[in-house]
């Protein structure tokens, strides 16, 4: 059954199917998407034509020609389950046949009440509050909003590689690409220091001194770290990292907002990153993977700094029409119970670790500079740069994987698969990326 399936690919990539209805969107979608698609053509020196999915179930695509495809990006990592896993859908089909849109902060639900009990037992110890958003980006916002009302200061300080959504508030705070947030510079935070994201111990120092020289200025009210950078290249820092920026801020009196939304529920092989870690975040935001598919994020947070928004009688606020919709709700408690059942973060710590292992074995003396992260967000870093790495994510697909570019400078294999994913596949794809390296 389609789910957990090697690949199978008939004919060229794409396939005349795909490639008429890629020519449809082109014509009227955001004219970035092509000319992006151009420019990383033109990197690679190869063709860059997309796929259109079709069809899907697991760790399986097809696409509109009826090729099969294991899928190791899973939705930028949003899919800890896999496409339409079996209890989400379910309980998507039920909520759907009883109430889909209640009436916001309002009016509330049965199934949006479930959420965030199930939410606030996250944080390890009594009184934390939940607010309900569609993307990451939404918990981000809520969280800087969070941190300005609990602190009264303006100012975050956020990492060099990190990713934290495109919307207005989190994109002041975006270090992954500059070019993200400069032709809006104008219209965002002035107040954002970047500091070094570090990769290993010698790196802490630089990282730690650019904080600390914030901090004293008096007007931080935020530090924002990934406690794994994703999208910025699954770069695991050294141990005292987090713990030390938890110092630091209860030093200066910020608040330490961890960005959850790709390490959290699992990805990582723990339920936060940040707790594994030893630190108890002030706000944990989380998204992608929470509604198994469907949209839906939180920003999380401890007593005292959510009190912040009871102290205004109400005139503050920060809600949206679809925010704590059931369907999302609904979606998000399925998925929770199914990872708690499945014992997935758990899984996803040993099975991460074989795999990183296989893939180092498979891929020494083919220009691979480091595989690394932990969990099932693993990064292999090739050599040779972004318009190599572009190359072989194109041989890839050829071949039936699924994969996607991360850091900084584009030469990371991001690989983000279903949790549960059966290590089978993930052997094949040890072999599969030896083949296109070479």
């Amino acid at each position: 059954m389609l789910g957990q399936l090697l690949p199978e690919v008939h004919g060229p990539v794409p396939g005349p199917h795909s490639s008429e209805l890629a020519s449809r969107l082109a014509a009227v979608e955001s004219p970035s998407v092509d000319a992006r698609r151009a420019a990383r053509a033109a990197q690679s020196g190869g063709a860059m034509a997309p796929i259109v999915y079709a069809q899907a179930a697991g760790a399986n695509v097809l696409d509109a020609d009826g090729n099969r495809y294991v899928d190791l990006a899973a939705g930028f990592g949003a899919l800890l389950l896999g496409h339409v896993a079996p209890g989400v859908r379910a309980a998507l089909e039920a909520q759907a046949g009883a109430l889909w849109l209640a009436l916001g902060d309002v009016y509330g639900s049965g199934a949006k009440l479930a959420l965030l009990e199930r939410l606030a037992r996250l944080v390890p110890e009594p009184g934390a509050r939940v607010m309900l958003g569609a993307s990451g980006a939404d918990a981000i916002t809520a969280a800087l909003k969070t941190s300005a009302l609990a602190t009264g200061k303006p100012g975050i300080v956020a990492f060099e590689g990190g990713y934290h959504g495109l919307s207005h508030g989190p994109l002041a705070a975006c270090g992954f690409k500059p070019s993200f947030r400069e032709p809006f510079a104008g219209q965002l935070n002035a107040h954002v220091v970047f500091a070094p994201y570090p990769a290993a111990g010698p790196e802490l120092g630089p990282a730690l001194q650019v904080v600390t020289r914030a901090l004293a200025r008096g007007d931080v009210g935020a530090v924002l770290v990934e406690p794994i950078l994703g999208r910025g290249g699954c770069v695991v820092p050294p141990p005292s990292f987090l713990p030390a920026l938890r110092e630091a801020c209860d030093a200066a009196g910020a608040v330490l907002v961890a960005d959850e939304i790709w390490t959290g529920l699992g990805r990582s092989g723990a339920w936060l990153a940040s707790l594994e870690a030893g630190v108890v975040a002030d706000v944990v935001c989380l998204g992608k993977g929470l509604g198994g598919g469907a949209p839906v994020s939180a920003c999380v947070g401890r007593a005292g700094v959510m009190a912040a928004w009871g102290a205004h009688g109400g005139t503050t606020i920060h809600t949206a029409t679809h925010f704590g919709a059931p369907l999302g709700c609904a979606a998000a408690v399925a998925t929770l119970e199914a990872l708690e059942r499945g014992g997935l973060p758990d899984r996803a710590r040993g099975a991460g670790e074989r795999w990183m292992a296989r893939l180092r074995e498979r891929t020494a003396g083919r220009g691979v500079r480091e595989v690394r992260g932990r969990g099932l967000m693993v990064g292999v870093e090739i050599e040779g740069g972004a318009g190599r790495t572009l190359a072989v994510t194109r041989r890839l697909l050829e071949h039936g994987w699924i994969v996607v570019t991360g850091g900084v400078r584009g030469d990371v294999l991001t690989l983000t698969p279903p949790l549960d994913i059966d290590e089978a596949l993930l052997d094949a794809f040890a072999g599969a990326l030896a083949g296109a390296l070479s």
